[in-house]
C-alpha cells in the first residue's frame, strides 16, 4: 500500500444506503470514503482506529464514522470467528429533512459529531445491533424508517464517546494521504519488530528531524509512544485470545516483560495479569 485508499461504494439501484457484512480480517484497509458508515462487530477483541485514535474493543463494538474520515477496518488480524454489520450511506439521504426539520436536530448534531467518530456502549450498543439485525428480513421503505429511529437512538444516548479531540486529525491525514497511510503500514508491519524512527522517515521522504515533528503534530504523541501503544493493543488482544503474559510480550517486540509490565500498566492501568483475571472474570458472567 502506497497510500490511503479511496473506497468507492456503489449503492444498489433505488437504495440510499447499503447493509452489508464484509469479511476482511487478512486485509489491512486503511481508507475513507464521503459516505457515512455505521459498524457493529461482534468478536474476542480487536483493534479500532479511526483517525489518529487507537484504541481496542473486546465482546462488540458500535462505532459511527463520518465522511472522509480515515478508518482501518474493524476485523483486521481477528483471529476467532466474529460477525460484522456495515451500514454505509449518503450524509444527505434524507435529503434536505436533517438540515431543515427540527425534529431532526439531534439526528443532525450526531453526524456532525460524526466527523470525530463516536464509540457507543450498554444498552445504546445491545439495543441498535438488535435492530441491524432485523434490517435484513424489511422491505427498503421499512429499512430507512428502520435506520431514522436507530440514529435518533443514537442521537439521544449518554453512552457514547468521541474518538478524536477534534476534525482536524481527518482534514490533516486527507491532506496527506501518502505519507500517513505508509507510516501505519509501515507501524502495523514492524511494531513486533524494532520499528525505525530513521527508516519510516525515509520511507515517507523527510529527514527524522522534520518526521517527528510531522508525526508529533499528527498525533499528539512521538514516535516511540504511539508504536508502544499499538503494541499494548495488540497485547490486549493476545492476552483475551488466551496467550500467557511472557508469549504476548515478546509477541508485541518488547524484549523485557518488566518492561512490558510497565508499558501496560501505565497504558491500561492495571498489570497484564490483572487485566486477564478480570477478562475471565467477565467472560463467565
Amino acid at each position: 500500500m502506497d497510500k490511503i485508499q479511496l473506497e468507492r461504494i456503489d449503492f444498489e439501484p433505488g437504495k440510499s444506503f447499503k447493509l452489508f457484512s464484509p469479511r476482511l480480517r487478512n486485509t489491512f484497509l486503511w481508507h475513507y470514503h464521503p459516505e457515512v458508515e455505521l459498524v457493529y462487530v461482534e468478536a474476542d477483541a480487536g483493534i479500532r482506529h479511526v483517525g489518529t485514535h487507537i484504541s481496542g474493543y473486546t465482546q462488540s463494538d458500535l462505532v459511527f464514522i463520518g465522511g472522509n474520515l480515515p478508518h482501518l477496518n474493524f476485523d483486521y488480524r481477528l483471529r476467532s470467528d466474529y460477525h460484522q454489520i456495515v451500514l454505509q450511506l449518503h450524509t444527505n439521504f434524507l435529503g434536505q429533512a436533517i438540515a431543515t426539520s427540527p425534529e431532526f436536530a439531534a439526528i443532525k448534531a450526531l453526524f456532525k459529531n460524526a466527523d470525530r467518530g463516536i464509540s457507543f456502549s450498554g444498552e445504546t450498543k445491545a439495543n441498535v445491533a438488535g435492530r441491524l439485525r432485523a434490517l435484513n428480513g424489511l422491505s427498503s421503505f421499512d429499512q430507512l424508517l428502520a435506520l431514522v429511529e436507530i440514529f435518533q437512538i443514537l442521537a439521544t444516548s449518554t453512552e457514547m464517546e468521541l474518538l478524536n479531540n477534534d476534525e482536524s486529525s481527518k482534514d490533516f491525514i486527507l491532506k496527506d494521504k501518502i505519507r500517513m497511510g505508509a507510516i501505519y503500514e509501515y507501524i502495523d508491519a514492524n511494531y513486533n519488530k524494532k520499528p525505525n524512527v530513521n527508516a519510516v522517515a525515509a520511507k515517507v521522504h523527510l529527514t527524522t528531524p522534520a518526521f517527528c515533528r510531522y508525526f508529533k503534530r499528527q498525533t499528539n504523541m512521538t514516535f516511540t509512544d504511539f508504536v508502544n501503544q499499538y503494541r499494548i493493543e495488540r497485547a490486549k488482544n493476545l492476552l483475551m485470545q488466551g496467550t500467557n503474559v511472557a508469549e504476548t510480550c515478546y509477541a508485541v517486540g518488547i524484549e523485557s516483560i518488566s518492561y512490558f509490565n510497565k508499558l501496560f500498566n501505565r497504558a491500561v492501568g492495571q498489570n497484564p495479569s490483572h487485566f486477564i483475571r478480570i477478562w475471565d472474570g467477565d467472560k463467565k458472567q
